[in-house]
């Protein structure tokens, strides 16, 4: 499910100096600040000073001057053994982050409802900005093996059923985004993951334009024809029913499909004959 601390803190899972390789250059202390509080956010359990230290590539002596800013921010909180949790500030982030995005209080229920029909899980992305998108909302379907989005992760857009989608909407001219428009569905195996599969639809705002789009995702083997073609049905009818609440206009799209098999096809076809194709 959606957490208010994923939303805006990303999980720690890169080292500092593997982060300092990626990102332009910024102010230090402030990277290695948010260094320390990804690596808190990056699990539930509080954190000692040696861990920090070895999640972060910082020393010991660095990170206390840098909690003590951070705590008294409230930003994180000092336990009684002396280990370090999330502080009550990155909560009212969280909540303001929800606020700033209305659109997650109208999702949620309509994943909830996907997922209870048997779907795989269910999730709202956005766009990030020119290159990326952000999963906003995730809700976990009831099979025992899942895919590994969570809220808050920052996503390709060029790969993935939710991302082609979304920048097929955002004014890519070419044939395969011209297709994705008029179908407002996009279906993906193995693109983004080579174990992965998800189906995709957008919802429209008044202006008519998009505001995100719904996607369901999970083990590629349980994307059979048949179950794509179910998703497909189930989806479309979610995206419109947001699309709807929001005072937009879901387009008109043919309800026969039986596309799902050639496009299956067709990308195991292409994954077979790319094995780095995730």
């Amino acid at each position: 499910m959606y957490s208010p601390y994923k939303s805006v803190i990303q999980r720690g899972e890169l080292s500092l100096a593997t982060r300092k390789k990626r990102a332009p250059a910024g102010v230090a202390a402030v990277d290695r600040a948010l260094a320390i509080v990804q690596a808190i956010a990056s699990q539930p359990e509080p954190w000692s000073l040696a861990k920090l230290s070895a999640a972060t590539d910082l020393y010991k002596s660095t990170i206390l001057r840098l909690l003590g800013s951070l705590e008294n921010a409230r930003y994180v909180t000092r336990l009684k053994d002396g280990n370090y949790t999330l502080g009550p500030a990155i909560f009212r982030l969280g909540l303001s982050y929800e606020h700033a995005h209305p659109l997650r209080e109208i999702v949620v229920p309509v994943l909830e409802s996907l997922v209870k029909n048997g779907t795989e899980s269910a999730s709202l992305h956005i766009r990030h900005n020119a290159t990326s998108r952000v999963c906003l909302v995730r809700v976990d379907s009831n099979h025992s093996t899942l895919d590994r989005i969570q809220a808050g992760d920052i996503l390709p857009l060029d790969r993935g059923a939710a991302g082609r989608l979304l920048a097929a909407f955002d004014g890519e001219e070419t044939t395969a985004a011209r297709q994705l428009r008029e179908n407002c569905f996009a279906l993906s195996v193995g693109e983004r993951d080579p174990a992965c599969a998800g189906v995709a639809c957008p919802v429209f705002g008044p202006d008519g334009a998009v505001k995100g789009v719904l996607s369901l995702s999970g083990p590629r083997e349980r994307f059979t024809p048949a179950a794509i073609t179910r998703m497909r049905e189930l989806l479309l009818a979610a995206a419109g029913a947001v699309t709807q609440t929001l005072g937009g206009k879901f387009p008109e799209v043919s309800r026969s499909y039986d596309a799902p098999k050639k496009l299956l096809d067709a990308q195991l076809t292409k994954k077979s004959g790319k094995s780095s194709a995730g």
